[in-house]
């Protein structure tokens, strides 16, 4: 498939949903060095949507890119979350105030965000879609697109339903490539019948793929091909005909230096690598993590105030390194003003937005049994 968005110079996209931090804070001066070394290079695309770093990241692009650069120098993506409407009405207030937080008057991308089932019927319901339709011609967006979190049918039904949409955002990678639940593999297939290029989230899984434990780190290891983790990752997602964005969320110059010269001169995968990467699969599987990505989207319904990803990342450790006191910093962090796991409630507000589709109260009850005894 050929670029049929030259502004799009690579196919590396930043990913502003995990910016570097100063403690608590967003680190500025550290990202705005991360983003003059991406522009440098020929990187020019950047993500964000208001729901990302508590409402945070779109001011950060406002404060370290756009208030920075020409506008003709950087593509920007922003999306239309669930949360932030709930009649047609709402919508257009919700994308002025978008365009004033990251300091732009137009989008280049402007998309659907994390488009299921029953989000799909409520963004219907509400004329979404009709409302973004008349934001492009009126050149507040250049591209209309979606996010998607479910099944390759629905998928299908979205995309036959609103032939308009141009750009499709899924999660891919290969831990994910033939999973159950996420269907990447069938999702880009969905894409390439329909048409329409692809942008991959979660190349790197949340950054599970770039920490591996030391068994699956060192079956890279043994390729001495002097790759990060996280290069096979990018490697593998940037392979497939028809991507034309991988999306990488970059928390410190160190990953971003990677990444960049992972994309700025790829090499497909050999067919040792891939074969690297299949044992990788297995390694992982056979560790039954929790497949949380620390994407927060959980954490910002929880009438608890439960920090949802960072107790799994406790139970994840627990299992992958039972000898380190990760009971220390259950307590001490992520529990440290309530909110234990033990205090859910079962309401299940988490497992409505998953992307993950993770069964979260039933994951909640088996890390109170761990750690709240």
């Amino acid at each position: 498939m050929e670029n049929v968005f030259p502004e799009v110079k690579k196919k590396l996209g930043f990913g502003c949903m995990r910016l570097p931090l100063k403690g608590e804070e967003i680190d500025y001066d550290a990202f705005s060095k991360m983003i003059d070394v991406f522009l440098e290079n020929g990187f020019n695309y950047f993500d964000t949507a208001h729901m990302y770093m508590d409402g945070r990241s779109e001011n950060a692009l406002k404060r370290c890119l756009t208030s920075r650069y020409p506008r003709d120098q950087y593509i920007l993506t922003d999306k239309l979350s669930g949360p932030y409407f709930d009649k047609e009405e709402d919508i257009l207030p919700f994308f002025e105030k978008q365009l004033l937080a990251c300091g732009v008057t137009y989008f280049d991308f402007y998309l659907m965000h994390s488009q299921n089932k029953a989000l799909f019927e409520k963004y219907k319901r509400c004329r979404a879609y009709e409302t973004a339709i008349e934001l492009k011609k009126q050149g507040k967006i250049r591209h209309l697109g979606i996010s998607f979190h479910d099944t390759a049918q629905v998928l299908e039904e979205i995309l036959t339903e609103y032939p308009q949409i141009e750009v499709v955002q899924i999660q891919f990678n290969y831990l994910d490539y033939e999973d159950a639940g996420v269907q990447s593999r069938l999702c880009y297939e969905v894409c390439r019948k329909f048409g329409k290029p692809v942008i991959i989230m979660e190349p790197v899984k949340g950054g599970k793929l770039a920490a591996l434990c030391p068994e699956a780190a060192a079956v890279f290891d043994t390729l001495q091909g002097g790759g990060s983790p996280a290069s096979y990752a990018i490697r593998f997602a940037a392979g497939f005909e028809g991507v034309m964005m991988v999306l990488s969320g970059m928390s410190n110059m160190e990953q971003a230096l990677d990444n960049i010269n992972i994309l700025n001169d790829f090499k497909p995968l050999s067919e040792r690598e891939l074969a690297a990467i299949a044992k990788v699969c297995e390694i992982i599987k056979a560790q039954n993590m929790i497949s949380c990505t620390a994407c927060r989207y959980c954490t910002e319904g929880c009438p608890k105030q439960i920090r949802i990803p960072d107790l799994f990342h406790c139970m994840n450790t627990k299992m992958a390194f039972p000898s380190w006191n990760i009971e220390n910093q259950y307590r001490n962090i992520f529990t440290k003003d309530g909110s234990k796991a033990s205090d859910c409630i079962q309401c299940g507000k988490c497992e409505e937005i998953c992307p993950q589709h993770l069964p979260v109260r039933k994951l909640l009850k088996e890390v109170a049994a761990v750690f709240d005894v």
